[in-house]
């Protein structure tokens, strides 16, 4: 891909050498592409056959495999192979390496000392709320970590927050007080030494949950370890400037079971992708996993040949891996299902593969369960986003590894308590099946619940685009896209705008709902 890698190096060169040198059928209107709706969208980028050859997944999980994905994208420098080769090997050599195994290598510690890097990922922002967000660090040892926010033009710090042993080398610094809307730049320091941020970094709170008001929020799944690094898709994200961006699983472990030292590998290589931090360090991330970044394709709970330990261990790595306000039950029972506000919308995130068991009716588990209805019924904004990892629908693939599959009774439990309630607003996302396809999901009551699907961020084939006979709104795949909510509270009926945009900004799809429209009858 000569002119993608052109474009990217031209974007993140100085970046890149600084972190390493310091270190259808629907309600509402919709313009769509002239062919049926669920048909490919020719306006959408398409990979050419030697881009699919050059971006095909690699299942081995070998070193070799890893730098041709560090290197996908952007011809990365000799120190940033070297770094990440002494890395991965260290991780790789035990089943439960840490990043503290790492700190402790010989040729880790040269290298880092020689050359000044004194961390190993971010700024990465999450948690944001309407006066501040979180900023997420990874340090090559442990450390102290502070952030220094411009406010009024004078420099705030916040922390410092130590980077330990217990949490991975990570350290999550809460930035608060700020003003809803505005944008604060910052800067990031490592036991006092200033670590490279780009330019564009900056904390934007969110608006005010009290008031109505405007807000975009992107999202996505998908992008597995080869679709990360897609620095045209990570630009067009954060130039729309959505107040977060949520991520619904499959994004950076791909299938290393219970080899935690291969999953902190896999996040590694994440955190090297100019890309990724050129993104992450402005615009907030949620994320919760899927069956790629838990154990492996189509597993859940504590799979055969496993044990509960292995299944701790890899939320402890996912945890200390993200930047979430909160992670599950925050107790012994985990899982890493969250509520937040953002604005003047409710997004409820769901695990669908933690406390799933072999049998029918365990999809969520009964706690999470109960703890989801209480919630759907307490969310106070005009609109609520509802992701799961995997489909609402049973459209695609039979309902494969889904709701339908495992929970049919739990999932219209859930949409008959919406119905009798009248929970208003109710906006369905899901992932897991390569590509975007969306639909309504009808109801006997004759309300229809939309499902947005954007399983694309990988820009991956998968099932087919075209399901016959159902009520289809959109579908691709082989096209590298994300999905976009643009609410407006600020009229009588609340307004919502999906969007399915494209890497280079294409709009593939598009409707306008209001809030009327996802008001079931009751």
């Amino acid at each position: 891909m000569p002119g993608r890698k052109c474009l990217a190096h031209g974007l993140v060169a100085s970046v890149l050498a600084g972190l390493l040198l310091c270190n259808p059928c629907f309600a509402g209107k919709a313009r769509k592409p002239k062919n049926t709706p669920a048909t490919e969208a020719t306006t959408a980028t398409k990979l050419t056959p030697e881009q699919i050859e050059k971006t095909k997944p690699t299942k081995a999980g070998t070193l070799e495999d890893n730098l041709r994905l560090l290197n996908q994208w952007v011809q990365q420098s000799d120190l940033v192979n070297r770094l990440y080769t002494a890395a991965y090997k260290v991780l790789a050599a035990k089943l439960d390496a840490t990043f503290m195994d790492v700190a402790n290598d010989t040729d880790v510690q040269a290298i880092c000392r020689d050359n000044g890097i004194v961390h190993f990922g971010g700024p990465m922002l999450g948690s944001v709320t309407p006066d501040g967000a979180r900023v997420w660090v990874r340090t090559v040892r442990p450390a102290k970590v502070e952030v220094r926010v411009t406010v009024d033009g004078a420099e705030k710090t916040f922390g410092p927050v130590e980077s330990t042993p217990e949490s991975d080398l990570s350290a999550v610094v809460p930035v608060t007080g700020l003003k809803p809307g505005q944008r604060y730049p910052y800067r990031v320091f490592v036991d006092g030494k200033p670590i490279p941020v780009p330019d564009h970094a900056a904390i934007t709170p969110c608006p005010r949950t009290d008031a109505p008001g405007k807000v975009r929020i992107a999202f996505g799944s998908c992008y597995h370890r080869w679709g990360i690094g897609n620095m045209r898709q990570a630009e067009m994200i954060r130039r729309r400037e959505p107040a977060a961006l949520l991520l619904l699983g499959d994004i950076a472990v791909q299938d290393r079971n219970n080899h935690v030292g291969l999953h902190r590998a896999d996040y590694l290589q994440r955190d090297f992708q100019p890309a990724w931090r050129d993104l992450t360090a402005a615009v907030p991330v949620f994320a919760t996993w899927d069956d790629h970044d838990y154990f492996d394709n189509d597993l859940f709970g504590i799979p055969k040949g496993f044990t509960r330990e292995d299944q701790i261990r890899i939320w402890e790595v996912f945890r200390w891996a993200w930047n979430n306000p909160s992670y599950g039950f925050g107790d012994e029972r985990r899982g890493v299902f969250l509520r937040t506000r953002i604005g003047p919308c409710d997004v409820i995130m769901v695990d669908g593969r933690f406390f799933r068991e072999g049998r029918k009716g365990s999809y969520l588990g009964d706690d999470q369960m109960k703890w989801l209805e209480t919630q759907l019924l307490d969310c106070k904004g005009p609109f609520i986003i509802l992701s799961n990892g995997t489909m609402w629908s049973d459209y695609v693939s039979d309902g494969k590894d889904s709701w339908g599959r495992w929970d049919p009774e739990g999932r219209e439990r859930l949409f008959s308590l919406m119905e009798k309630n009248r929970v208003a607003g109710v906006l369905m996302i899901s992932g897991d099946r390569h590509g975007a396809r969306g639909f309504q999901i009808p109801r006997p009551s004759g309300f229809n619940f939309y499902e947005f699907e954007a399983g694309s961020l990988g820009g991956r084939s998968g099932p087919p685009v075209t399901i016959p006979g159902a009520p289809q709104l959109y579908g691709i795949a082989d096209t590298y896209a994300f999905g976009e909510f643009t609410i407006d509270a600020t009229v009588a009926d609340p307004t919502v705008e999906f969007r399915l945009i494209g890497e280079d900004g294409t709009i593939i799809y598009e409707t306008k709902l209001t809030r009327s429209q996802l008001t079931p009858r009751g």
